[in-house]
């Protein structure tokens, strides 16, 4: 899909290489967001393993992938993913996104999230989708809120982040076509 001159496509093992450079770029901007990684969790070979275990996850109806990159640039500058989908009757999966942090404040997590949320709501036919954020994480409070997401709880302890069990807020946007 290319829009607005940036391409959104669902990741595939080719993206290893991009995937891994975007990661290694950008750790420090996403680590106090992040649980701890591993030494090589980022290496392009980890990157292939866990390409091809998103590809069986896609064809299982379980989870999407998906990233954002400028036309003519292969360079990754975002991702989007709506993981943990369950069917009947519940409808709902959540959604994780992040952005390179040279691109921060220019709408491209907007346009990204946005593109995910029609897929899942048009295509997968999902009725409800849930994404977190820690209170601290204000971009992405404010993200969540342009899209239309709602607040519906607060969590203590929920994620283990960094190291450290974080609270997080709770939020959903619901599907009204569904």
């Amino acid at each position: 899909m290319t829009k607005n001159r940036y391409q959104i496509e669902l990741s595939s093992i080719d993206d290893s290489e991009r995937y891994s450079r975007y990661y290694q770029k950008n750790q420090s901007h996403l680590s106090p967001w992040e649980q701890k990684r591993p030494g090589g969790y980022h290496d392009v070979a980890a990157w292939r393993e866990r390409l091809m275990e998103y590809e069986a996850l896609r064809e299982d109806d379980r989870a999407y992938h998906f990233n954002l990159k400028t036309d003519g640039d292969d360079a990754i500058l975002g991702v989007c993913s709506i993981s943990g989908i369950i069917r009947s009757p519940f409808e709902a999966c959540y959604m994780s996104y992040s952005v390179s942090f040279d691109c921060e404040g220019k709408g491209m997590a907007h346009h990204l999230c946005s593109y995910v949320i029609d897929f899942a709501f048009d295509r997968l036919k999902l009725h409800r989708i849930m994404a977190n954020h820690m209170p601290a994480n204000k971009r992405s409070k404010r993200l969540l809120h342009r899209l239309g997401f709602k607040q519906e709880g607060f969590a203590k302890d929920y994620l283990k982040i960094n190291g450290v069990w974080e609270d997080h807020v709770l939020t959903s946007l619901i599907n009204n076509n569904f």
